[in-house]
């Protein structure tokens, strides 16, 4: 391990690798507690601003487009150019940046692009943390290699992927940082680590630093990216507009001002992703007030229910008015080895629901696993022959508030419970264990997949909605029975290994403690996290 040189006010409490001085420079560390000295008081602020909309759906009311904001949805306005390398946009592969042979199969997958993601599919151990700047670093120069215990080698193609970098949002800390004693906003790190080691080589070859911008909950919120945008390109003497970013449409509040957020970023901007998990986990959690507001199964909410048609088509149709791309979302299922009839029933689902993306006028796709990119570039291939559907307009669409709260309607099975709770466990065991990107039955789960199965646990005990098909009412007792059967049965199945007992017994901890609780806590991993290294 080395010591640091550190620049003056910042304290690292953490092991420092082979390989980290590189990545935790002096000069780099000064750029990102520079953005965080600046910008963190409004981060802060704006945290405060949504527990007081919170508070305030807590009292009857609910979410709605703005007044104060009409100007910008009325006006006559687009987004500035795309960049070359960002208008090919059909099939964009994503999953997490930790893993160096990961990161090179996405980059060679035949992809559009590769989100690199150091948020939902990501645990944060600290390790993950730098070792994703290291492997981007090493993408970016094309200098990434690894080779596995039994001698394979893995190394770019000579046409790999556009890049997109995911921070982590803006409710994290990294903790393992502090600036003036306190922990450092980990969106403002992993942003200003990324843009500061690669942004000039990019540029340099005609690409850009580009960024996907997670879980924003108002065009205030995206205001504050711009300008950590503005401030930073200042600083190393880039022109404004060079960042460009795609913001993910992944909490109903965002949905509301979607005119707004393109509108903020407008000079950065270049599209809007339909983020599908964390939608239907936002859509739970802002309306968790309403008794009457209680959704079925959640393999019942599917892009086909009302409310998330509807969204998607709205995304759609601001998008293109703005001249900004609007990407579909991910669907859950992965290739399945060893049985060809579930394989291909997997595949058809991924093909059908990339089918109705494009069909939507979507101009891009995501998927999770390099097998299912032919499979999405097919059906987008089917449908678009151009780099994009900007020309459908999608004016026979009109949503209302209403339409965008609508309720789905469906039963809620003891099948349903089970599934939740068992997901909750495995995917947080895993979690606490540094993977963030988890195959379950058949789907690849991540954190917000997890953060549906607590929230419709907790939202099924607290309203009388909240019943199974047979009419039995689901309670904390009938939960915490069930939790302790499956409990026992997923630690039966490592009889051996005490550390992933151990990290189940303290998942189902966590995630009981959650649900028994009646403040509901915003993200899992804001407690989970004090259990990582």
């Amino acid at each position: 391990m080395n010591a640091l040189k550190l620049p003056q006010g910042l304290e690292i409490s953490a092991p420092i690798q082979d390989g980290y001085s590189e990545i935790l420079s002096d000069e780099a560390l000064s750029f990102a507690a520079a953005l965080h000295r600046e910008f963190n008081p409004r981060r802060l602020e704006l945290i405060r601003m949504r527990v007081q909309r919170e508070a305030a759906f807590a009292a009857g009311q609910k979410p709605d487009f703005l007044t104060e904001t009409a100007y910008i949805r009325q006006g006559d306005w687009t987004v500035g150019a795309i960049p070359a390398d960002l208008k090919h946009r059909k099939v964009e592969i994503t999953g997490p940046a930790s893993d160096r042979k990961m990161v090179i199969n996405a980059l060679n997958s035949g992809a559009s692009t590769y989100m690199a993601d150091l948020e939902d599919s990501m645990s944060p151990i600290w390790s993950n943390v730098v070792d994703s700047q290291i492997n981007l670093r090493d993408a970016v120069n094309r200098s990434i290699q690894h080779t596995n215990p039994a001698g394979k080698s893995y190394s770019l193609s000579d046409h790999p992927a556009t890049l997109i970098v995911r921070p982590r949002g803006w409710h994290l800390t990294e903790k393992h940082i502090l600036v003036d004693g306190q922990p450092m906003a980990a969106a403002i790190l992993d942003f200003a680590l990324y843009y500061f080691h690669n942004a000039k080589t990019l540029v340099d070859r005609g690409s850009g630093p580009y960024f996907y911008l997670p879980k924003l909950e108002s065009h205030l919120e995206a205001r504050l990216w711009n300008d950590i945008f503005i401030k930073a390109q200042n600083l190393l003497g880039q022109p404004v507009g060079t960042i460009k970013a795609t913001v993910l449409i992944e909490t109903i509040l965002a949905a509301f001002e979607m005119d707004e957020i393109l509108y903020e970023l407008k000079d950065h901007i270049v599209g809007l992703n339909c983020g599908r998990w964390d939608y239907i986990f936002s859509y739970i959690k802002k309306l968790r007030f309403d008794p009457l507001v209680v959704l079925p199964d959640r393999k019942l909410i599917t892009m086909t229910v009302p409310f998330m048609r509807d969204y998607a088509l709205l995304t759609i149709k601001t998008c293109h008015r703005r001249g900004a791309y609007a990407i579909g979302g991910m669907a859950a299922q992965i290739p399945i080895r060893g049985d060809d009839n579930a394989n291909r029933a997997a595949l058809d689902k991924v093909r059908e629901d990339k089918m109705r993306e494009a069909k939507n006028g979507h101009d891009g796709t995501w998927v999770a696993h390099p097998a299912l990119v032919d499979v999405a570039l097919e059906a987008f291939n089917s449908v678009m022959s151009g780099a994009n559907q900007m020309d459908v307009k999608r004016d026979d669409v009109s949503v209302s508030a209403a339409d965008l709260l609508s309720l789905p309607s469906g039963e809620i099975t003891l099948e349903g419970l089970r599934t939740n709770i068992s997901i909750g466990i495995e995917y947080l065991a895993a979690w606490l264990g540094g993977s963030g990107a988890v195959p379950l039955n058949h789907l690849m789960e991540d954190a917000a997949t997890a953060e549906i199965s607590r929230a419709q646990i907790w939202q099924w005990i607290r309203h009388d909605g909240g019943r199974l098909a047979s009419g039995e009412k689901i309670t904390l007792a009938l939960y915490q029975a069930l939790q302790d059967e499956i409990l026992l049965q997923l630690k039966s199945k490592q009889p051996d290994d005490e550390v992933v007992c151990h990290r189940y017994d303290l998942a189902a901890k966590i995630i009981s403690e959650l649900t028994t609780d009646d403040q509901f806590l915003p993200f899992l991993t804001l407690r989970a996290y004090d259990f990582l290294g």
